[in-house]
């Protein structure tokens, strides 16, 4: 069997689909404890289902139809060949495969075609492929063939669950203020485009080996069970809610133990997380309170309760931005010799007060060619200081008859001016608002990124076809405010990505915003760079309020899913400073 056939226990639990708590059949139930680890069959965990949703939500019994027999090495479509059955349950099974026009591990969803649900399956897998949103994990493929239908998914061997980073302890406030952030701007994309996941549980959030947090199943997860809500957004809003109390708390907040999490004891309701566990960051607690008042929790310190994915990214935005934790200063190891350096390889190594042999220097030149050279060196050298003693000579006598003429003068004029040169000195930025001369707007909220002091944030451009000089518009940018008319000499833009090339302009405008037109502004500069840094100087220093930092080329970077960015010509700005 091909390297590739095999899988760690890790990727199996990534790859594995979260089945066992929707069916409505106790043997099926029991088959799901055995077959996933998506709960605990004992008592029916509430995850994304709250009290109302659980009424009007109804499970499909399973199709008529047996299962197919498929075994590993069958192959789909000549393509897919099957590796290895993660899941098995209620008439479907879930698989790790190989695609082997594309050499790369897939995961493949397989019902028959007369399944009760395949008709929902593969329009829920159409539906959420046309997102392409890269928060979520991609459906590649969704086909109906041979009497089957299977929905081909990314497989990400590097990404590690929410339920298996949970095993360990709670995450740090950064990490789950991180979690909450993505997921939330994730599903309010989606639920903007008309899909909600409705399954959204520690085991379908997963962190890659880049710090991004993906979403797997989006729409899919829940037809695969049958699984519909009159109220979606409600229903993902409570379900990232008790994500986030799982992340503060290492603790699921109902009552019944589910995803490996011990349940809150009974009879005492939903608490807060920082009255379960001592030192929770006080902000996400009242964050998660916020979301989990859809089931009639109450929200603390009066907040209202945030009923969409929309409200909860709003309410994220408005909390004091949490920092990452500063990063631990371990010292180096001590400096050890060994009998590697200074050419000691290969020698035997001397026992300690044994005294070091001198080594000797070799003989002499004592053939004809070694006295010969010797000589000619010798003359060479009596020559070079003859004619070094005769210029010297010489240039003492010029010397000597010009030193009386009056116009030789001796002018500092240049090195005095440099030293009564003040040094630059920074400005503060006041305030910034993004600059659109035609079209739509970049990311206007992401502004305040790029002087925020934090060089992992940043705004971005969209990414373009056409590059590195903009065609769809004549370029992008954003006017900043430094309070009052300042004496700018330089601006300097530390920006994300460095490839061939970026061009940016500097303009004093008399207005924050887009209503000055770009002819009517004062060119201060421009620079064009291929790094990841580009500094505009002013010639002559302005006074201005205003200035715009305008980008007319932009580099090509590929896929960028740790910021949210599609392949293309594009930039984003993690720092501006002006000097005056």
């Amino acid at each position: 069997m091909d390297g590739e056939a095999g899988t760690t226990v890790a990727e199996r639990s990534t790859a594995a689909v979260d089945v066992a708590d929707n069916s409505d059949e106790t043997s099926l139930t029991a088959q799901a404890d055995q077959s996933t680890a998506d709960g605990v069959a004992k008592n029916r965990e509430r995850d994304t289902d709250s009290d109302e949703v659980q009424e009007s939500t109804r499970t499909d019994g399973p199709g008529k139809t047996s299962p197919p027999e498929l075994h590993s090495g069958h192959k789909l479509a000549r393509r897919y060949r099957l590796e290895e059955c993660v899941t098995r349950l209620d008439g479907f099974s879930s698989w790790r495969a190989v695609d082997e026009k594309l050499r790369r591990a897939v995961g493949v969803h397989i019902l028959p075609a007369d399944h009760s649900r395949a008709r929902s399956v593969l329009a829920a897998a159409r539906s959420s492929a046309l997102l392409g949103d890269p928060r979520f994990v991609q459906v590649l493929d969704a086909v109906e063939e041979n009497d089957l239908v299977y929905v081909v998914h990314e497989w990400l061997p590097d990404a590690t669950e929410l339920t298996t980073l949970l095993a360990a302890g709670p995450l740090e406030p950064y990490d789950a203020y991180q979690m909450v952030s993505q997921v939330s701007s994730a599903m309010a994309a989606a639920h903007r485009e008309g899909l909600a996941h409705l399954r959204l549980n520690p085991n379908a959030v997963l962190r890659a080996s880049t710090g991004q947090w993906r979403i797997r199943g989006l729409a899919v997860n829940a037809a695969l069970r049958g699984v519909a809500s009159d109220t979606p957004q409600r229903t993902d809003t409570e379900a990232i809610g008790a994500l986030l109390y799982a992340a503060l708390t290492q603790r699921w907040p109902y009552e019944s133990d589910a995803y490996g999490l011990s349940g809150l004891p009974k009879d005492i309701g939903l608490i807060a997380p920082d009255q379960v566990r001592a030192g929770v960051h006080r902000g996400l607690s009242e964050l998660s309170m916020r979301a989990l008042a859809n089931d009639g929790a109450t929200a603390s310190r009066h907040e209202s309760p945030c009923t969409t994915p929309e409200e909860l990214v709003k309410a994220i935005g408005e909390m004091p931005r949490i920092r990452p934790p500063e990063p631990a200063f371990t010292a180096p190891p001590e400096y050890q010799r060994t009998a590697y350096q200074q050419g000691a390889y290969g020698r035997q190594a001397q026992r300690p007060g044994a005294a070091q042999p001198v080594p000797t220097p070799p003989p002499p030149l004592q053939s004809r060619t070694g006295k010969a050279l010797k000589w000619a060196v010798s003359a060479l050298l009596i020559a070079a200081l003859g004619l070094g003693s005769w210029q010297l000579a010489d240039a003492l006598m010029d010397q000597g008859g010009k030193s009386e003429d009056p116009g030789q003068t001796q002018n500092n004029d240049d090195g005095d001016k440099n030293k009564n040169r003040p040094a630059p000195k920074p400005i503060a930025i006041k305030g910034a608002e993004e600059y659109v001369a035609e079209g739509d707007a970049q990311h206007p909220a992401d502004v305040t990124k790029t002087y925020d002091g934090n060089p992992s944030t940043a705004w971005r451009t969209s990414s373009y076809l056409d590059g590195p000089q903009m065609v769809i518009k004549p370029g992008v940018g954003i006017v900043y405010d430094l309070g009052s008319d300042k004496e700018v000499s330089a601006a300097t833009l530390s920006l994300r990505y460095g490839s061939d090339h970026t061009t940016v302009e500097l303009y004093a405008t008399d207005t924050l915003g887009s209503s000055t037109p770009l002819s009517a502004m004062k060119k201060l500069g421009t620079a064009t760079t291929s790094s990841t840094s580009a500094k505009v100087t002013v010639n002559k220093p302005v006074k201005s309020r205003y200035l715009l930092v305008w980008l007319t080329a932009l580099p090509y970077s590929g896929d960028d899913p740790a910021n949210f960015s599609n392949p293309g010509y594009k930039q984003a700005i993690t720092e501006v400073k002006f000097t005056g």
